[in-house]
């Protein structure tokens, strides 16, 4: 990795020490040689997907291209790594600006349900790659491309029993009178968790780590409310930029069922039985 790193940056790896990056991927800082001795934020995982840290590239430029947030600058991708310019961080976020820029971002749509930034036909989420046939309206691809493959993949790893399996199931079948009324497709995270906002030293939000795709926009709405809670200025904010439709808040578990599937699919534990118990509120 130091050896591919400078090669594509142009400079010498230095330094190359670990520092924390979530929990699917080792990540480094590098110093590169030079008189700004630059820092370079990497990441890597031997489980990653083939096309994973591409199909994070785009998403990061994707997301980036609109203007409303900041996304760290893409530095050089591999099929092992990617290279993202250094953000220091430290700031009380804002979370005003942070709805503001997400709201903006959502509403800069996306060409269709599925549509993915980095182009091919498989949605790439850390070592899970998962059909992606776009369509037309969201309950048809919520439930086709997300839900139930997720289902299976959870069943087959033990993660989901029977009784859960079958909830999922019924949600899916009744998918089109749960989801709310219909929307144009959004420009989304795809794994919005508040991990996944990083406050710079001056407090301003940035995206990071996306698996971004045209989609919902409840799904990143009820993602970021999965593990924390924004809180009532975020929410202000957002609603003055583009307004949540009617009976929103009825449907957060129903949009938080993808990313507790994927955590059952990826990490077991106790995932699987609030999968269950989020699908059941609407079977």
């Amino acid at each position: 990795m130091r050896a591919g790193l400078a090669a594509a940056l142009g400079a010498e790896v230095v330094a190359l020490e670990q520092v924390p990056g979530g929990d699917l991927n080792t990540a480094y800082r590098a110093t590169l040689a030079g008189d700004g001795a630059a820092r370079v934020f990497v990441k890597t995982s031997p489980d990653a997907a083939p096309g994973a840290y591409a199909a994070e590239a785009a998403g990061l430029r994707w997301l980036g291209e609109v203007g409303a947030l900041p996304v760290p600058e893409v530095l050089a991708v591999d099929e092992r790594w990617l290279a993202l310019a250094w953000v220091d961080g430290g700031g009380r976020p804002d979370a005003a600006a942070l709805g503001r820029g997400l709201a903006r971002i959502h509403r800069a749509g996306a060409a269709s349900f599925g549509e993915l930034p980095g182009g091919g036909e498989r949605y790439v989420l850390g070592p899970l790659a998962l059909p992606n046939a776009p369509a037309g309206d969201w309950p048809t691809f919520y439930a086709a491309s997300r839900l139930l493959p997720l289902t299976r993949m959870a069943a087959d790893r033990g993660a989901l029993d029977a009784a859960g399996v079958r909830a999922v199931e019924a949600v899916a079948g009744r998918i089109d009178q749960l989801a709310g009324p219909p929307e144009p497709p959004a420009r989304l995270h795809g794994d919005l968790w508040s991990g996944n906002v990083h406050a710079g030293a001056d407090g301003r939000p940035w995206l990071i780590d996306p698996a971004a795709y045209g989609g919902h926009r409840e799904i990143d709405l009820a993602m970021l409310s999965l593990f924390g809670n924004p809180g009532p200025a975020f929410a202000d904010a957002y609603d003055e930029v583009w307004p949540r439709a009617d009976g929103h808040a009825e449907r957060v578990a129903l949009h938080q069922l993808l990313p507790l599937l994927v955590h059952a699919v990826l990490f077991g534990g106790g995932y699987g039985a609030s999968a269950r118990r989020a699908a059941e509120r609407y079977a």
